[in-house]
Protein backbone atom coordinates (compact mmCIF):
# COMPACT_ATOMS: atom_id res chain seq x y z
CA UNK A 1 0.00 0.00 0.00
CA UNK A 2 3.08 2.43 -0.06
CA UNK A 3 2.51 2.76 -3.78
CA UNK A 4 0.99 6.50 -4.94
CA UNK A 5 -2.31 6.64 -6.34
CA UNK A 6 -2.81 8.34 -9.82
CA UNK A 7 -4.35 11.64 -9.09
CA UNK A 8 -7.82 11.76 -9.52
CA UNK A 9 -9.34 13.65 -12.78
CA UNK A 10 -10.89 16.45 -9.84
CA UNK A 11 -7.30 16.99 -8.83
CA UNK A 12 -6.04 17.67 -12.35
CA UNK A 13 -9.64 19.58 -13.33
CA UNK A 14 -10.98 22.60 -11.71
CA UNK A 15 -14.11 25.00 -12.62
CA UNK A 16 -13.46 28.28 -14.89
CA UNK A 17 -15.20 30.26 -12.58
CA UNK A 18 -13.15 28.93 -9.51
CA UNK A 19 -10.04 29.23 -11.51
CA UNK A 20 -10.44 32.78 -12.44
CA UNK A 21 -11.11 33.85 -8.82
CA UNK A 22 -7.74 32.01 -7.28
CA UNK A 23 -6.16 33.75 -10.32
CA UNK A 24 -7.33 37.34 -9.72
CA UNK A 25 -8.68 37.36 -12.84
CA UNK A 26 -11.96 38.27 -11.50
CA UNK A 27 -12.80 39.72 -8.18
CA UNK A 28 -15.17 37.30 -6.95
CA UNK A 29 -16.61 34.20 -7.80
CA UNK A 30 -19.80 35.66 -8.07
CA UNK A 31 -18.09 37.83 -11.13
CA UNK A 32 -16.88 35.19 -12.91
CA UNK A 33 -19.58 33.63 -12.86
CA UNK A 34 -21.58 36.32 -14.40
CA UNK A 35 -18.65 37.32 -16.82
CA UNK A 36 -18.87 33.45 -18.22
CA UNK A 37 -22.86 33.16 -18.63
CA UNK A 38 -22.27 36.74 -20.42
CA UNK A 39 -20.39 35.17 -22.82
CA UNK A 40 -17.19 37.67 -22.09
CA UNK A 41 -14.68 34.26 -21.60
CA UNK A 42 -13.73 32.00 -24.70
CA UNK A 43 -11.71 28.20 -23.92
CA UNK A 44 -9.13 27.08 -26.38
CA UNK A 45 -11.37 29.55 -29.08
CA UNK A 46 -14.59 28.73 -27.68
CA UNK A 47 -16.83 30.36 -25.97
CA UNK A 48 -17.89 29.29 -23.02
CA UNK A 49 -20.81 29.71 -21.43
CA UNK A 50 -20.94 27.19 -17.88
CA UNK A 51 -19.01 28.52 -14.67
CA UNK A 52 -18.79 24.68 -14.26
CA UNK A 53 -16.52 23.88 -17.28
CA UNK A 54 -13.30 21.73 -16.10
CA UNK A 55 -9.92 23.65 -16.89
CA UNK A 56 -6.93 21.99 -17.37
CA UNK A 57 -3.51 22.67 -17.31
CA UNK A 58 -2.51 24.04 -21.11
CA UNK A 59 -5.99 25.38 -22.10
CA UNK A 60 -5.57 29.12 -23.18
CA UNK A 61 -8.30 31.30 -21.82
CA UNK A 62 -9.01 34.85 -23.23
CA UNK A 63 -11.23 36.96 -20.91
CA UNK A 64 -12.46 40.43 -22.11
CA UNK A 65 -12.06 43.02 -19.38
CA UNK A 66 -13.45 46.48 -19.53
CA UNK A 67 -10.32 48.00 -21.37
CA UNK A 68 -9.07 44.90 -23.02
CA UNK A 69 -8.91 41.26 -23.51
CA UNK A 70 -6.48 39.39 -21.90
CA UNK A 71 -5.06 35.76 -22.99
CA UNK A 72 -3.78 33.47 -20.44
CA UNK A 73 -2.77 29.78 -20.39
CA UNK A 74 -3.56 27.77 -17.75
CA UNK A 75 -0.35 26.46 -15.96
CA UNK A 76 -1.88 24.67 -13.01
CA UNK A 77 -5.53 24.53 -10.99
CA UNK A 78 -5.77 26.70 -7.80
CA UNK A 79 -5.89 25.98 -4.32
CA UNK A 80 -7.13 29.11 -2.82
CA UNK A 81 -6.94 32.63 -3.66
CA UNK A 82 -3.54 33.60 -2.35
CA UNK A 83 -1.40 36.45 -2.64
CA UNK A 84 -0.60 38.00 -5.83
CA UNK A 85 2.59 36.15 -6.38
CA UNK A 86 0.77 32.86 -5.73
CA UNK A 87 -1.88 33.50 -7.99
CA UNK A 88 0.95 34.29 -10.70
CA UNK A 89 2.38 30.97 -11.01
CA UNK A 90 -0.84 29.50 -11.85
CA UNK A 91 -1.17 31.11 -15.52
CA UNK A 92 0.93 32.12 -18.17
CA UNK A 93 0.29 35.45 -19.70
CA UNK A 94 0.19 35.68 -23.53
CA UNK A 95 -1.73 38.79 -23.80
CA UNK A 96 0.44 40.90 -27.10
CA UNK A 97 1.62 44.37 -25.70
CA UNK A 98 -0.36 47.57 -27.20
CA UNK A 99 0.59 48.44 -30.64
CA UNK A 100 2.00 52.13 -30.58
CA UNK A 101 0.45 54.35 -32.98
CA UNK A 102 -3.03 52.40 -32.41
CA UNK A 103 -5.80 53.98 -32.17
CA UNK A 104 -6.52 55.32 -28.21
CA UNK A 105 -9.87 54.24 -26.79
CA UNK A 106 -12.20 56.85 -24.80
CA UNK A 107 -10.17 56.04 -21.94
CA UNK A 108 -6.90 56.36 -22.87
CA UNK A 109 -7.18 59.95 -24.59
CA UNK A 110 -8.85 61.47 -21.91
CA UNK A 111 -5.85 60.63 -19.56
CA UNK A 112 -2.87 62.64 -18.79
CA UNK A 113 0.34 61.77 -18.84
CA UNK A 114 1.49 62.43 -15.27
CA UNK A 115 3.95 65.45 -14.89
CA UNK A 116 2.40 67.52 -18.43
CA UNK A 117 1.07 70.10 -17.00
CA UNK A 118 -2.80 71.56 -17.23
CA UNK A 119 -4.79 70.99 -20.30
CA UNK A 120 -5.14 73.56 -22.61
CA UNK A 121 -8.40 75.02 -23.68
CA UNK A 122 -9.02 72.67 -26.65
CA UNK A 123 -7.94 69.27 -24.81
CA UNK A 124 -10.49 69.98 -21.54
CA UNK A 125 -12.67 70.24 -24.89
CA UNK A 126 -11.94 67.40 -26.14
CA UNK A 127 -12.18 65.46 -22.47
CA UNK A 128 -15.64 66.96 -22.22
CA UNK A 129 -16.83 65.38 -25.57
CA UNK A 130 -16.01 62.21 -23.71
CA UNK A 131 -18.33 62.44 -21.10
CA UNK A 132 -21.87 61.94 -21.63
CA UNK A 133 -25.08 64.28 -20.72
CA UNK A 134 -21.76 66.44 -19.12
CA UNK A 135 -22.26 70.33 -19.61
CA UNK A 136 -21.19 73.09 -18.20
CA UNK A 137 -23.32 75.48 -16.26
Amino acid sequence: MSEKQPQSLSVLRQRLDKWLFFTRLQKSRSIAQKAIEAGHVRVNDARVTQPSFALKAGDVVVLSLDRRDMTVRVLQPGNRRGPYEEARLLYEDLTPPPVPGEKLNAFEQATRERGSGRPTKKERRDVDRLRPGWQED
